[in-house]
This record gives C-alpha cells, structure tokens and sequence, in this order.
C-alpha cells in the first residue's frame, strides 16, 4: 500500500472518529457556553470529559495535519520547503495536543 493511500485511509478513520466526538464537543460546549468559571472547570475536572476531550484534541490535531500536508503536497513545488513545512506540521500537531492535555490533566 502506498503512501497516499495510507493517508486517505487515516483521514477517513479519523473522520469517522471525529464526527461522535464533534457532536459531543458542541453538544458540551453549549452547555457551557454561558457558565462561570467555576462551572466550566467542574466540566474540564470531570474524568470523562478529560478524556473525550483529549482523544477530540488528537484526533482533530492528526485529522488537521493530515489534510494541511495533502495542501503541501499540491501547492508547495520545493521539495526541501515542502519537507521543512511538513516536519514543522507534524511537530506541531504532536506538541500543541500534547501540551493541551498536560494542562488539562493538571487542573484541580
């Protein structure tokens, strides 16, 4: 299997795993909308919304870095700007969720 067919695989995989936890994140994120802050940290301190929240994270992060390099790969010619751009991505899509579920995980 080559490679871009892997990647259209993971992004239909990801896709479909977004989409419950898209509904989820609205749903929640209506609820909270107009809430204190008390009352949006008792929902960001709860273990299931911790953890459907973080898989969200990922899985958007993965999702979005895959299709901005598919971009990469039809509109960027130079290859070495093209590698550079797509490293950068992919470290960002590992480092921001990253960062994003430490901090969440370190609420009290």
């Amino acid at each position: 299997m080559n490679l871009a067919t892997k990647k259209w695989i993971f992004l239909k995989i990801s896709s479909i795993i977004l989409l419950p936890l898209m509904i989820w994140f609205i749903l929640n994120f209506i609820a909270i909308y107009n809430q204190n802050y008390l009352e949006v940290l008792k929902f960001f301190t709860n273990p299931t919304s911790k953890f459907l929240f973080s898989l969200f994270i990922v899985f958007a992060y993965f999702f979005s870095a895959l299709s901005i390099s598919e971009v990469f790969e039809d509109y960027i010619g130079d290859h070495k700007i093209k590698n550079v751009a797509n490293r950068l991505l992919f470290l960002s899509a590992i480092v921001i969720p990253l960062l994003t579920i430490i901090f969440l995980f370190n609420l009290n």
